[in-house]
């Protein structure tokens, strides 16, 4: 595995709070928790713009450009973000792609710098030396994580004869890599915020959602990320996407959505999450939305 370049002051100015969404697993509903936190952004009147690093899906890139036709199309008012597009090397030597692809995101990070506030970035479903790159320049780091062991694998290895003794996996020790560089490099810390995600009311599954919890509860002391109540698995997401929009956008007057009680429920989800957040300069402040 190669190692991410170790951030440093002389890459970009640290105006922008950084928000990395990652894990890497598929499914876990990245993109859609990255656009809600962009739009509630936009929504409390921060400038916010936005990396996507999933050089190959590029389901948040689709889900703005289907945001800017939509607007487009019927003249509406709605906030929509700077987004820069990075792309993989295809230089044939690794120490040449890798130094190429750390020179595009720095510059990416350099310019949306100059003018957001916030910077969005969402991270591939995979591991990457880009991915790996903007982990390091984390200032906060949000893992949706899908309510089941399965998901849970990515941060934790469950001992099978005593399910309760859980230890670091993959995933949380490529984020404790990211942050030993940051610490070394420009002394700030990642604050990782880990999200239950797609969660579902089903009697069946409660039993193992409570393994789950606990299983999260104990690693979380151990390895230092915060647990906070992510989105519940709505069929409106995923209707919402094509659009471009998002649950805070139903409520205006171009879009003139009927908010419906689980929209409603969908909506407290979302201000639930940004207070959880806890983002700098926000504290405090009434959410507009």
């Amino acid at each position: 595995m190669s190692v991410a370049y170790a951030p440093t002051s002389a890459y970009a100015p640290r105006m922008a709070h950084v928000i990395v969404v990652g894990n890497q697993k598929g499914g876990a509903g990245k993109s859609t928790v990255a656009m809600h936190i962009i739009v509630a952004l936009m929504r409390m009147g921060r400038r916010t713009g936005v990396i996507d690093l999933d050089v190959r899906q590029r389901s948040l890139t689709r889900y703005i450009e289907n945001r800017s036709r939509w607007i487009s199309a019927r003249s509406a008012q709605l906030p929509s973000p700077q987004i820069l597009e990075l792309h993989e090397s295809h230089e044939r030597s690794l120490d040449a792609a890798e130094a190429a692809e750390e020179s595009e995101f720095h510059a990416a990070l350099r310019r949306l710098s100059e003018t957001c506030d916030f910077i969005v970035i969402d991270s591939p479903g995979g591991d990457s030396f880009l991915a790996r790159t903007a982990h390091a320049w984390a200032d906060t780091l949000v893992t949706p994580l899908n309510d089941s062991f399965v998901d849970f694998d990515l941060l934790g290895d469950i001992d099978a004869n005593c399910p309760e003794i859980v230890r670091p996996s993959i995933y949380s020790e490529m984020v404790w890599e990211s942050r030993k560089k940051k610490a070394l490099a420009i002394k700030t810390p990642i604050d990782w915020v880990v999200l239950r995600n797609r969660t579902s009311a089903s009697r069946i599954e409660a039993k193992n959602k409570q393994r789950v919890g606990e299983a999260l509860k104990t690693l979380s002391s151990r390895i230092g990320f915060r647990l906070a109540p992510g989105l519940s698995e709505r069929v409106i997401y995923r209707e919402l996407f094509p659009q471009g929009l998002t649950m805070l956008d139903l409520d205006s007057d171009a879009a003139k959505g009927e908010m419906r009680m689980g929209h409603l429920a969908a909506r407290q989800e979302l201000r639930d999450l940004f207070i959880a957040l806890k983002l700098p300069g926000l504290e405090g402040e009434p959410l507009k939305f």
